[in-house]
C-alpha cells in the first residue's frame, strides 16, 4: 500500500490541488492527515478540504481543530481515526487526535493521563500511530531548542515499539529519525507545502519526504 501523509494544513487553500496531484502522480490509495486542518474552524472548510479528495482519506483533528465541530466534518467526509484502530491491508493503524498541554491553550488539548489511557487499549505489535502530537524528545523541538512531545506517547512507544509513528504539531521539526527499530516521521506542515509519500510492502517500509519545488 502508498499513502500521503499531510499535516497542519492551518486552511491552506492550495494543499488540495498539489497533493491531489501528487497523489495521482504516486498512484497513491489513501491519504493521512495528522490534524489542524483549520485555523481554530470553521467545520465547512474542513468539509471543504476533505471533500476534494479523490482517494480515501483517514484523518485526525489537531490542537488548533475545533474538535467536536472539525471531528464531524471528518466523520462526515473522510474516516476519522481519533482514540480508533482501522486495520488496512492487514495493518493496524490507531489514532489519536489533539495534543499535550501547551501554553497557548488551543481548542483540542489533552492530558498525560487521557492520552495513555486512549491509546494503550489499542496498541499492539506492527502498528501504525496516526498522531498529532509527537512523542517527547522526537520530532519535537521547538526553536527554543525546548522539547514540547507527550510523554504518554514516548512510553507507550517505549513498550510497544511500532513500526511507523507520524506526528505533526511541531512545525519546525520536521524530519525522519528511527530509533529501536521505530521509525518516526514528520512530514512538515503542508500549508508550507511540505509531506510524506509512505509505501508499506510486508515488512518493509519505504519513506519519501516530499517539498514543493
Amino acid at each position: 500500500m502508498k499513502f500521503l501523509v499531510l499535516t497542519d494544513i492551518h486552511g491552506n487553500e492550495e494543499v488540495s490541488s498539489w497533493a491531489n496531484k501528487l497523489i495521482k502522480e504516486n498512484e497513491a490509495d489513501f491519504v493521512i492527515i495528522l490534524g489542524d486542518i483549520t485555523q481554530f474552524g470553521p467545520k465547512s472548510w474542513a468539509e471543504n478540504f476533505l471533500s476534494a479528495f479523490e482517494v480515501p482519506v483517514y484523518s485526525v483533528a489537531g490542537n488548533c481543530d475545533p474538535p467536536k465541530e472539525i471531528m464531524e466534518a471528518i466523520e462526515e467526509k473522510a474516516n476519522l481515526m481519533h482514540k480508533k484502530k482501522t486495520v488496512i491491508d492487514g495493518v493496524p493503524f490507531i489514532g489519536l487526535g489533539g495534543s499535550n498541554p501547551t501554553i497557548f491553550n488551543t481548542p483540542f488539548e489533552l492530558s498525560e493521563e487521557e492520552i495513555e489511557s486512549s491509546l494503550e487499549p489499542l496498541m499492539e505489535e506492527n502498528s501504525v500511530l496516526v498522531l498529532h502530537a509527537p512523542p517527547m524528545g522526537i520530532n519535537d523541538t521547538i526553536p527554543s531548542g525546548a522539547h514540547v512531545g507527550s510523554t504518554s506517547i514516548k512510553a507507550i512507544v517505549d513498550k510497544y515499539h511500532p513500526r511507523l509513528v507520524l506526528s505533526g504539531h511541531i512545525h519546525e521539526a520536521r524530519g525522519m529519525i528511527e530509533e529501536n527499530k521505530t521509525i518516526f516521521i514528520n512530514p512538515g506542515p503542508a500549508m508550507s507545502g511540505y509531506s510524506a509519500m509512505i509505501t508499506i510492502d510486508g515488512d518493509k517500509t519505504e519513506i519519501e519526504m516530499l517539498e514543493l519545488e
